[in-house]
């Protein structure tokens, strides 16, 4: 809601460059779409590297979070 109020009052001092911001968001969302994909893969990696360290810890018994 902050960033529609932000972009209509940027529409009201500069409607150019608000119209602008508005073509070029899908633009800029698909470009950087690759980027949170790889993201999310690094981190399911991490996690289960995490699980496999942490493994021996559960089936001795640990409780988790501690």
């Amino acid at each position: 809601m902050l960033g529609f109020l932000a972009w209509l009052v940027l529409l009201f001092l500069c409607w150019p460059i608000a119209l602008m911001a508005l073509f070029l968001y899908p633009l800029v969302w698909l470009i950087l779409l690759p980027f949170r994909l790889v993201g999310i893969g690094v981190e399911a990696v991490f996690a289960l590297l995490r699980a496999i360290v942490m493994l021996p810890a559960r089936v001795l018994g640990a409780s988790p979070g501690r």
